[in-house]
């Protein structure tokens, strides 16, 4: 009677002990931060998340594709898988992982050549609780749910990989259908010229050379087109990649014409304090911190005793046994073993936070660089578009020349392609500000939260 009741008492005090919890507990890192970006203001922009910013473009289809992919891309879908598994994972964590037990029941039939054939029926119930005396179990729930909230954000940075993916694809298709007109209103021009020299010199007053460098003017702009052409139907080809759908079945919506994507908006994102609350990738770093944190509580719970109070029920034939006890494992030749992997956890969350600290200042300085860009892109819009001007003028007034007999055909098919090359230019620098803006925009944490159905209400 002594040994059951020191048996049975041993229970509340293994279960007093369960209060205690080995390990560092987690404290969110912080991070000493300038009060403004570089070249931006000091206003903060708060919870900008879930901020439709492509739509500044007021390109309707272009916000058409946007909720499309949003809905369907197959790297947000893989992402949303990969947080299915983890919520399993963190399921299978706290209770559920302390507590087993097996129900099993048989009967079982013997006999031989001289007894006849008789049976036995068995039932026995077996369950065990580990007691989680130094809160290894609840560490590994900490972590558990840290990497469930990591891959929950993860899912956040696939769509901002999406949609940084897919408004540049659309402006580089509209790009090049734009270079495309330039370059046939360019061969137009260039086919009127050729007739005007052969024309001429029929009438003698144009030589071969000139009917030669007339066409050699034209063979230049035609043999451009082929490599626009590729560079159209590879951006139309990665559209169709990141909905998820076969190219043919957009391939009439994007060949339709439009101008390309222009907006004028702000530099300005906030500061650099939003991008704790704005970047998914950020925030899911600092939750593998957290889980490399709680997983050094897990392994310095291994280095303790662990106690499982498990017992018995059994019934066989009608004969009833029962039995049930604690049993205690202290770690003892494995010690060093378990030591090499506390210390490796420690390590191993020192890393983590400064994979924080870089994720960071890797965002802060992807937002500085964007807005540079941005900023120098508009003025570099301004001033080809000056230019663009200038040489239609110049263009003007040497037609007019050429045709008085004052300028030469060279000096006209000159003047003809600097006007040619500053169009194209122009068409260029308006994609680097539209497709810089799109970076500031991703830079900044925005658009990642809203939701695939209403991406274009």
């Amino acid at each position: 009677m002594h040994m059951t009741f020191r048996k049975l008492a041993f229970v509340p005090l293994a279960l007093g002990l369960a209060a205690c919890t080995v390990g560092p507990d987690y404290t969110a890192p912080s991070a000493t931060l300038a009060t403004s970006f570089a070249e931006g203001g000091a206003a903060p922009i708060g919870d900008a998340a879930a901020q439709y910013w492509w739509r500044g473009y007021n390109d309707r289809l272009l916000s058409d594709l946007v909720q499309q992919g949003l809905g369907q891309n197959l790297d947000i879908k893989t992402a949303i898988s990969r947080v299915r598994q983890a919520q399993a994972a963190a399921r299978a964590t706290g209770a559920p992982a302390l507590v087993s037990g097996n129900l099993s029941g048989g009967r079982t039939v013997s006999g031989s050549e001289t007894v006849d054939n008789a049976g036995v029926d068995a039932a026995s119930f077996s369950p065990a609780l580990v007691l989680d005396l130094f809160g290894g179990e609840r560490r590994n729930r900490e972590a558990a749910l840290a990497a469930l909230a990591s891959a929950q954000l993860s899912v956040g940075e696939a769509r901002l990989a999406y949609l940084a993916s897919i408004v540049s694809n659309y402006i580089d298709l509209r790009y090049y259908q734009n270079a495309l007109a330039i370059l046939r209103q360019t061969i137009g021009t260039r086919r009127e010229t050729l007739s005007l020299v052969q024309s001429q010199r029929e009438a003698g007053a144009a030589t071969a050379l000139d009917e030669a460098q007339a066409q050699a003017a034209l063979d230049e702009a035609l043999a451009s087109l082929p490599g626009y052409e590729s560079g159209f139907y590879a951006a139309s080809y990665a559209i169709a990649t990141l909905l998820a759908v076969p190219a043919q079945t957009i391939e009439d919506r994007l060949e339709r014409g439009a101008a390309q994507p222009y907006v004028n908006g702000s530099a300005d994102v906030g500061i650099p304090a939003d991008l704790l609350r704005n970047r998914p990738d950020v925030r899911a770093a600092e939750r593998d911190f957290a889980e490399a944190v709680a997983n050094v509580g897990v392994a310095a719970a291994d280095l303790y005793p662990s106690v499982t109070l498990s017992g018995s029920i059994g019934d066989t034939e009608g004969f009833k046994s029962w039995s049930y006890g604690p049993q205690i494992s202290i770690p003892v030749l494995n010690r060093p073993l378990l030591q090499a992997q506390r210390d490796a956890a420690v390590a191993a969350a020192q890393t983590a936070e400064l994979a924080w600290r870089a994720s960071v200042l890797d965002a802060v300085e992807g937002v500085q660089s964007a807005q540079s860009d941005y900023i120098r892109n508009r003025r570099a819009v301004s001033a080809y578009r000056r230019s663009v001007s200038s040489y239609e003028r110049v263009v003007s007034l040497s037609r007019e020349t050429y045709n008085g007999g004052t300028t030469t055909l060279l000096d006209f098919l000159d003047v003809q392609r600097l006007l040619a090359s500053s169009r194209l230019t122009l068409a260029s620098s308006l994609r680097d500000l539209a497709a810089s803006w799109a970076t500031l925009q991703v830079a900044a944490g925005k658009g990642w939260t809203v939701p695939a159905a209403a991406a274009n209400d």
